[in-house]
């Protein structure tokens, strides 16, 4: 079995829900209106047909309830997509195999309650947050119950990037050029998000809590020397051993970080992550349906990275499939 653990969907009643605000996300519904499979459910599983023993675990695409909606309106709508989830877990099980809560973070209150919702009543794995949470870093003193109670249900919580077109690259200019913005700034994003939960002690309240990051963690495993290198400058400049709150280098927290494999192919980049996070710290993931392809492309290509990647056997079967089971109690 091949579990896709970054599969995207907007099922159909959230969408038309969440499409009565759409003047609000303009760029996001552009770029999910070139994307029928998020909706069409029969080219969906033809597709995954295709793909022997491929099952996904869903989660609703962009945007975030909380930057379209107040705090009921998100609330109300986390509910719809979850709900939807559900029905197409129980209708197709051997496709579905289970799905992540999506939540109202504007709601804190219901976000706990849906959170505990999905998971204890809709039988869910997980949830999904984003790199910035209403313009806020996710490492903020608002976010620590949710992820106390992720850590209570010992489930991952995913992080996925969430960079605008309209964080300019320059500022002098008002946009970002040239897809810059998701291109290079979501793998940046997940690494500053990745960094500031650190360095708000995420790792020692709440031991052995799982992130599992998008893009193979951002541009992490690129720069694993890098980081070593200034932080080890930064310590030297303060005297100290650790920094505040830390009891270990930030490199050895970055690798407790779990990452997905969706990079859109590429068996040398994948290598790159495996080598830093571990054969236990990668799952197969492959951004379902954001290419020309609908999907197929990405699928396709991360398949082939994988199998011509320089693991063995063994490995192949942790990041296909074992990883997920472990961490997702399946």
């Amino acid at each position: 079995m091949k579990i896709d653990i970054f599969a995207h969907i907007m099922p159909k009643r959230y969408k038309e829900a969440l499409y009565r605000y759409s003047d609000r996300f303009p760029a996001e519904k552009a770029v999910q209106d070139k994307r029928p499979v998020l909706v069409d459910l029969e080219r969906r599983l033809k597709i995954l047909d295709s793909f022997e023993g491929l099952t996904q675990v869903l989660s609703v695409a962009m945007p975030p309830v909380e930057e379209v909606v107040g705090p009921q309106e998100a609330y109300d709508l986390a509910r719809i997509s979850n709900d939807e989830m559900a029905d197409l877990i129980s209708k197709y099980p051997d496709k579905f195999i289970t799905a992540i809560a999506n939540l109202p973070l504007n709601n804190m209150e219901g976000a706990i309650k849906e959170a505990e919702r999905a998971i204890k009543t809709l039988g869910f794995k997980g949830i999904q947050i984003y790199t910035r949470v209403i313009d806020k870093p996710p490492s903020t003193e608002e976010m620590m119950p949710l992820f106390e109670l992720m850590w209570r249900f010992d489930l991952p919580i995913w992080i996925h990037p969430m960079r605008s077109y309209n964080q300019p690259d320059y500022p002098s200019e008002k946009v970002s050029y040239n897809q810059i913005f998701s291109i290079f700034g979501w793998p940046f994003d997940t690494t500053v998000a990745m960094t500031r939960l650190i360095f708000s002690g995420i790792f020692e309240k709440f031991p052995g809590i799982k992130f599992i990051t998008h893009h193979c963690g951002g541009m992490v495993p690129y720069f694993a020397d890098r980081i070593v290198v200034h932080y080890n400058n930064g310590l030297e400049r303060l005297g100290e051993k650790n920094f505040p709150g830390l009891t270990k280098h930030p490199i050895e927290y970055f690798r407790m970080f779990y990452a997905d494999t969706a990079l859109n192919g590429g068996p040398s980049a994948l290598m790159c992550g495996i080598d830093f996070f571990g054969e236990e710290h990668v799952l197969f993931g492959t951004d379902m349906p954001f290419d020309v392809e609908n999907g197929v492309y990405s699928i396709r290509k991360t398949i082939d990275a994988i199998e011509k990647a320089a693991i063995t056997e063994e490995g192949k079967y942790k990041i296909y499939e074992g990883n997920a089971r472990r961490l997702l109690h399946l």
